[in-house]
Order: structure tokens, then sequence, then C-alpha cells
């Protein structure tokens, strides 16, 4: 069966760093686009980050500059280096596999992994 692994959640402190990991047990991951979502307490659920196939990446206005999305595909993994981080990044990040262009369309969901940024 499918499944992406999350991990490098944690607890930091403001202006501090961290890189979440996704390691993803799929065939053709090169074929998926990878998106790192979050929610906040109380809040939706937003997209923070994506990248293509081809490596094109784009960002929410709130995270640019800071984090980065980056993907492995021969380890089939995807990663977001965050740095600089504010309280407000505090919330659970989920990685996101999509294929739309396929019959199914696939789609698959990490189990999410906690950030919290307090002093």
């Amino acid at each position: 069966q499918v499944q992406l692994v999350e991990s490098g959640g944690g607890l930091v402190a403001p202006g501090g760093s961290l890189r979440l990991s996704c390691a993803a047990s799929v065939s053709a991951f090169s074929a998926y686009i990878i998106n790192w979502y979050r929610q906040g307490p109380g809040e939706q659920r937003n997209l923070v980050a994506t990248i293509s196939r081809f490596g094109v990446t784009d960002y929410a206005d709130s995270v640019r500059g800071r984090f980065t999305i980056s993907r492995d595909n021969a380890g089939k993994t995807a990663f977001l280096q965050m740095k600089w981080l504010r309280p407000e990044d505090t919330a659970v990040y989920y990685c996101n596999l999509d294929r739309p262009t396929v019959t199914p369309p696939l789609n698959y969901w990490g189990q999410g992994t906690q950030v919290t940024v307090s002093s």
C-alpha cells in the first residue's frame, strides 16, 4: 500500500530552523506533484509550498523567502526546509502527493507532523 511517513517536526524557538521530511513508498514518485500544507489551531488547511515533477516551485506569500521545498526522486523523499520561523508558523504540516493527470487521479497524504514555534 502507498504510505507517506513524515518526520522532522518539533518545538523550536522563533528565528530557528527545521527540516521536514516525507518518505513515500509509491511507484512513479517522480510523476507526482508534491505539496506541503499546514493547518494552524482554529484555521483552515492552507497550501504553503509546491514543487512540480520538473522541479518548478511556488510558495505562499507568508513563507516565500523563508521556506524551501525540494525533492529527491531517487530516494522518494520530499523535504521542506523552514528558516527564520515565526510563532504564526505553528501548525500541523502535511505532505501531499498529487497526480491529477491519470485516470483515476491519485492523491496521497502524510500523517502530519507538529511544528511549534515558541519561546
